[in-house]
């Protein structure tokens, strides 16, 4: 995949989905609609709550938690204030929720966050945290169905366990493409973008970057 492709910078790599403001690669598009329909089958109406996000968009998420603008929230879902925290243990705090712009698995566009809306409760608002997915939770029996599933599609949980990043159950990855793009993705390209871009914490982040991607992103 081309470089700024990889990193957010550039969407020509991208088809829609049948959903309004969904994008993926088309391999990744087509093996999603054929889990949707065997999805349906089952009864549950899989939809993407979040699929490409560019490098812009990721950069507005970051600065805004590390700023304070935005929730941050601590291993267990708690809040957490952010400018209470030295500028390292911020960018260590979002990066267990949130990618680093130019690292996103969102920017390559083989990756996708679902739920099904019609197990949300009437008035339920979709909050894309754990307890949601785990038993007890809304989404429970659609997380089920897609652990026995989805691997036929060529999907899988890349955040289902992971050091030093919090457990995503929502998030699917299409393994066949997106394990040569986290390949491809490399210290020193990020670094390269995050230097060119005004990313919050950028002193930081840069003497970090060996650590991040040792930690948060190549698992």
């Amino acid at each position: 995949m081309r470089a700024d492709c990889l990193l957010g910078l550039n969407e020509s790599h991208l088809t829609p989905l049948a959903e309004p403001g969904h994008r993926l690669q088309a391999q990744a598009r087509d093996a999603f609609v054929a889990l949707q329909a065997a999805a349906a089958g089952a009864g549950f109406r899989l939809t993407p709550a979040s699929s490409f996000r560019g490098f812009d968009r990721q950069l507005a998420i970051w600065n805004g938690k590390f700023e304070g603008s935005r929730p941050l929230l601590d291993a267990h879902s708690q809040p957490l204030d952010a400018l209470a925290l030295s500028e390292p243990e911020r960018i260590h705090a979002i990066l267990r929720w949130s990618a680093l712009p130019g690292t996103s698995r969102h920017h390559w566009g083989t990756d996708l966050d679902i739920y099904d809306p019609r197990l949300l409760p009437t008035g339920g608002k979709l909050q894309l945290e754990p307890w949601e997915y785990e038993q007890g939770g809304y989404f429970y029996p659609l997380s089920q169905w897609l652990a026995a599933n989805m691997e036929r599609f060529g999907f899988y949980l890349p955040y289902a366990v992971a050091a030093g990043v919090g457990a995503e159950p929502w998030h699917l990855s299409y393994r066949p493409l997106s394990q040569e793009c986290e390949r491809q993705l490399t210290p020193a390209l990020v670094a390269d973008a995050i230097a060119a871009r005004p990313v919050a914490g950028k002193t930081h982040i840069l003497n970090m970057m060996d650590d991040i991607f040792a930690r948060y992103i190549h698992r």
